[in-house]
């Protein structure tokens, strides 16, 4: 099947891509609003850009049919700042707890039964029970599209990171001990359980 993008459903290229582009990290954003409340929201439209200096990006969708924005953008353009907090499998139904659309008044924290943690360098707290956190400052913002189902880009730099003793393997991580999950399509995800090794041709890494 050939597909042409424009005219096809919208709903449809979403299933397509999704389905498609997998598997995806998952991507816990917490960031204040301004009221200084958290929020807390997962996105696996994510990943790292680059390593030096370190920076991550996630990209906030908009919302239903007037596109407006989704609070994770608002107090990233705001204030400046996010948290990455990496998920876990066992921390899964709270990071699905906290993916439901609700006003900026609910703290998903408290919905999803989290304990908010401060951060070392930046305003936003992090999620306790994640043994991973990435602190960042936002360096740019790029809107993509504004309309319904559109989407931004937010990236930051990485200025504290914080990695859980256990998980440590030197300077690397146990993906073993760490238990990832990622996205997949429609209410899928996968866990990092069946690994392998290929090295690079020239014994890169």
């Amino acid at each position: 099947m050939e597909i042409n993008p424009i005219g096809h459903p919208t709903a449809a290229l979403q299933k397509l891509l999704n389905g498609s582009v997998i598997p995806r990290p998952i991507g816990w954003i917490s960031t204040l609003n301004a009221d200084g409340r958290p929020n807390l929201a997962p996105f696996s439209y994510f990943t790292v850009v680059c390593v030096n200096p370190p920076h991550i990006l996630y990209c906030p969708g908009r919302r239903g049919l007037h596109g407006t924005e989704k609070d994770s953008l608002a107090n990233a353009r705001r204030q400046g700042e996010f948290v990455v907090n990496i998920v876990t499998e066992a921390l899964a139904p709270a990071m699905n707890l906290t993916s439901s659309e609700v006003g900026p008044e609910v703290d998903e924290f408290a919905l999803a039964g989290l304990t908010v943690q401060a951060s070392v360098a930046v305003a936003p707290p992090r999620v306790a029970e994640s043994p991973i956190h990435f602190e960042c400052r936002v360096t740019h913002i790029v809107d993509v599209s504004d309309g319904p189902s559109g989407g931004s880009i937010v990236v930051g730099q990485v200025v504290h990171i914080h990695v859980g003793d256990a998980l440590l393997m030197g300077d690397k991580i146990n993906m073993a001990e760490l238990h990832a999950i990622g996205r997949l399509a429609g209410a899928s995800y996968t866990r990092v359980t069946d690994v392998f090794d290929m090295p690079r041709p020239g014994g890169g890494g």
